[in-house]
């Protein structure tokens, strides 16, 4: 289910199961074959929420793409698996740990497209350098004073 307050969120599969995601959180998924540091794009998006927009994908949303930032590759709990027959003296314990990978979710959809522009007007506008020829005159005027 969507978040109550309306805000951006999307339904993503990945490694079977389905997880709810919001721009800026960070999820633990199956373990992927990536690098700490580097970005992904998860292509099966099942749904995406915006305020009273409602996408819905047969089997995925056609078009959207959310990509995620990969941050560390981890081990979950560890869980102990016990089996037991009563009468028979048979007896399993067994334990495992999770591989697990860290991501964070880049902005998408709506998200995303006032960060995009945010970065093309930091790159438009440029400082201004100073001339070279404007220091000239002050030397020259300086050399006048000198002489005279």
């Amino acid at each position: 289910m969507p978040k109550q307050d309306g805000s951006l969120t999307a339904v993503i599969v990945s490694g079977g199961k389905q997880y709810r995601v919001a721009p800026g959180d960070q999820v633990l998924v199956d373990r992927l074959a990536a690098e700490p540091g580097s970005s992904i794009k998860l292509g099966r998006v099942l749904m995406v929420h915006d305020g009273d927009d409602f996408k819905i994908g047969s089997p995925s949303v056609d078009g959207l793409e959310i990509e995620a930032k990969v941050l560390a590759h981890r081990r979950g709990p560890r869980i102990e698996v016990l089996r037991y027959k009563s009468k028979k003296r048979q007896r399993v314990h067994r334990g495992a740990r999770a591989d697990l990978t860290a991501l964070e979710i880049l902005p998408f959809g709506s998200a995303a497209k006032p960060a995009e522009a945010e970065e093309e007007t930091e790159k438009t506008v440029k400082p201004k350098a100073k001339r070279a020829s404007a220091r000239k005159p002050k030397a020259a005027a300086e050399a006048k004073e000198e002489s005279e």
